[in-house]
């Protein structure tokens, strides 16, 4: 069993609140625009970290994380990358990706709009975490937390974050 903690959208903000929310799992998982190396170090520092880069991330992070990573966690295909869309309105660049690997769980970022569902044709979980940074259109910054046990993702919970807390703490 494996306890993940899910962000994206990040922008380069660092929040203490993720070091109080994932020092209990373990692995964090962030889902693109990360925003700075610095904020990807500190994660790294909180828990391993796995991540894919996104539209905003520089040539730094681009060399570092890749566009789109399949891996498997307990009995799990996982694949993660950051403009993905979501079941029924996929992202035409990454759906023959997505439809040839047939992931159980697909994890995609970018529209600051958290979203969690299931995608009946692929049989697949799709999880996007919404916007954990200040940077966007969203009223309430999110993370999510989630277990992984052998073919389960179970446990789930959203985290909402205040907007409006700009002291990072």
């Amino acid at each position: 069993m494996i306890k993940i903690g899910l962000l994206s959208d990040t922008h380069g903000w660092w929040d203490d609140k993720y070091v109080k929310y994932f020092g209990s799992c373990d692995e964090i998982w962030h889902a693109g625009d990360i925003g700075s190396e610095a904020l990807a170090c500190d994660l790294a520092g909180i828990k391993p970290l796995r991540a894919v880069h996104g539209n905003i991330d520089g040539y730094p992070l681009r060399r570092q994380f890749p566009k789109t990573v399949h891996f498997k966690v307990e009995d799990v295909n996982v694949m993660m990358t950051h403009i993905g869309g979501y079941p029924g309105r996929y992202e035409p660049s990454i759906r023959a990706e997505l439809y040839a690997a047939k992931p159980q769980l697909f994890i995609s970022g970018h529209s600051h709009i958290l979203k969690v569902m299931f995608d009946k044709n692929l049989h697949c979980l799709h999880i996007n975490p919404g916007a954990a940074g200040i940077s966007g259109f969203h009223q309430v910054r999110t993370l999510i937390r989630f277990t992984i046990d052998k073919t389960d993702i179970k446990d789930l919970e959203v985290i909402e974050l205040k907007r409006n807390d700009l002291t990072g703490c």
